[in-house]
C-alpha cells in the first residue's frame, strides 16, 4: 500500500477560519446601538440581535449553540447563547442595547444576566409575554 500523506495546515485550527470568515462577512453592518429580543419557550431560548430600525444582524438558539433535547430549554443553556451572542456584537461594535424579553421559559433571567455580563449597556428591559385577559370561552353545556 505506501505511506499515506498527512497534509499539514499551518496557523491553526479550522474554528479560527470559520470565525473569521463570519467575523469578516458581518463587517458591513456596524453599529453602536441594538436591541437583543429573548424569546423563552419551555422548549428551548431564541436570541437575535436587531438594529434600531430592527434590521437582524446575529441570532443564535440553545439548539444551534450544540443543546439537545431537554436540556436546551435550560437557564445554562441560555447563559451560554447569550455569551457567544454578546461576543459577537462586541466585533460589530454594539455597546448600548434595549433588550425585550418574550415568553416563559426558565432562560429569560439568565440570558439577560449573561449579556449584561459582557459589558454591554443596558438601556431598557421589557416584557413583551403574551397575557389573555380573559381566556377562551368555555364549552358549552354537555346534552344528554
Amino acid at each position: 500500500m505506501g505511506k499515506k500523506r498527512i497534509i499539514k495546515k499551518s496557523g491553526g485550527e479550522a474554528g479560527e477560519e470559520i470565525k473569521n470568515r463570519v467575523s469578516s462577512r458581518s463587517t458591513k453592518k456596524r453599529f453602536t446601538k441594538g436591541v437583543l429580543y429573548i424569546e423563552s419557550t419551555y422548549n428551548n431560548t431564541k436570541l437575535t440581535l436587531t438594529d434600531e430600525q430592527g434590521n437582524v444582524a446575529l441570532w443564535g438558539t440553545a439548539g444551534s449553540a450544540g443543546f439537545k433535547g431537554a436540556k436546551k430549554s435550560t437557564p445554562y443553556a441560555a447563559s451560554k447563547v447569550a455569551g457567544l451572542l454578546g461576543e459577537k456584537a462586541r466585533n460589530l461594535g454594539v455597546t448600548e442595547i434595549e433588550i425585550i424579553v418574550k415568553g416563559v421559559g426558565s432562560g429569560r433571567e439568565s440570558a439577560i444576566r449573561a449579556f449584561g455580563a459582557s459589558g454591554f449597556d443596558i438601556g431598557r428591559i421589557t416584557d413583551k409575554t403574551p397575557i389573555p385577559h380573559n381566556g377562551t370561552k368555555p364549552p358549552k353545556p354537555r346534552r344528554v
